[in-house]
């Protein structure tokens, strides 16, 4: 059994409390388990689980994982503690805003012998499981994938690119590595909208465009236009909702982890993924805070 603990009680917090005490019958996660939470805030207990104090949840020996679901910026110091203190450690995207100190905390993960696991729900809904089936094997002419949702708030979520990065999680998983030739933000902060577009080449020198906009009242959804040789895919797929959870899938993710249930080879695809993704999100916020060149 690993003692574990849940730090940060949002909404994903609050379901991963919810999903750590109803454990799938026969699954990896009732091998987890909650010895509490950690919470800025006084709560008290929460469904008989108990809150302790954060300098207690890094030095129990009894608490073997931390499952990070904090704000975005707070997700440093956070995985950087529970590391530190010899945990194994669970945070929710983006795992960190830079992606320098992403490669350094995965390093001391790995010196330390500690899994490191990214939470990337997005990649296991059944509306991506089947868009991967239906580009599987396709040969990529050009693409978009255009996000919109409400505003957020900066300061506590990041930048875009970094905010956003499941969309370009999406963009890497199912057309390999890519580099970014451009990218450019429209801000109206007045308004709190902006739109961030970044352009890429895949590495056959296809176009691949992403568009992260947000605003008040905008409606979450995505779309795409994916150009292939044998025709254009412009709607994603239907698929049924699974019958677990999107919290509880990643939570057996990480459970199996932490039993060794799952190989090298995949550990270090996932490990590539996800830190290509945080370098390629930083290149993405650099090209957009460049100040416009002047032409005379």
């Amino acid at each position: 059994m690993f003692g574990t603990v849940v730090v940060g009680i949002g909404i994903a917090g609050s379901v991963r409390i919810k999903d750590m005490l109803n454990p799938m019958p026969s699954s990896p996660s009732e091998h987890l388990k909650l010895f509490g939470f950690v919470s800025r805030r006084t709560l008290g207990n929460i469904n008989e689980v108990k809150q302790i104090s954060l300098q207690d949840a890094l030095g129990n020996k009894e608490i073997q994982a931390a499952i990070i679901s904090t704000d975005n910026k707070s997700h440093e110091e956070n995985v950087r503690m529970f590391l530190e203190a010899g945990k194994h450690v669970l945070v929710e995207y983006p795992m960190v805003l830079s992606a320098s100190t992403a490669h350094e905390l995965w390093d001391m993960a790995e010196q330390k012998g500690k899994i490191l696991h990214v939470e990337h729900i997005e990649l296991l809904t059944e509306e991506y499981k089947q868009l991967k089936k239906e580009v599987a094997g396709k040969e990529l002419v050009k693409g978009t994938l255009h996000f919109t949702g409400g505003a957020l708030d900066e300061e506590r979520s990041g930048f875009s690119a970094f905010s956003g990065i499941a969309r370009l999680t999406w963009l890497v998983d199912l057309f390999g590595d890519l580099t970014v030739t451009s990218a450019t933000r429209e801000e109206q902060k007045e308004k709190n909208y902006s739109r961030m577009t970044a352009h890429f080449q895949t590495a056959n020198k296809k176009p691949l465009t992403w568009i992260e906009e947000r605003g008040p009242g905008l409606r979450r959804d995505k779309k795409i236009n994916f150009c292939f040789k044998s025709g254009c895919l412009e709607n994603l797929p239907e698929a049924p909702r699974s019958a677990v959870g999107l919290f509880m899938q990643d939570q057996n993710l990480f459970a199996k982890k932490l039993l060794g249930q799952v190989s090298r080879e995949e550990l270090a695809a996932e490990k590539w993924r996800i830190l290509r993704c945080l370098d390629l999100a930083e290149e993405i916020q650099q090209h957009c805070e460049r100040p416009a060149k002047i032409h005379s």
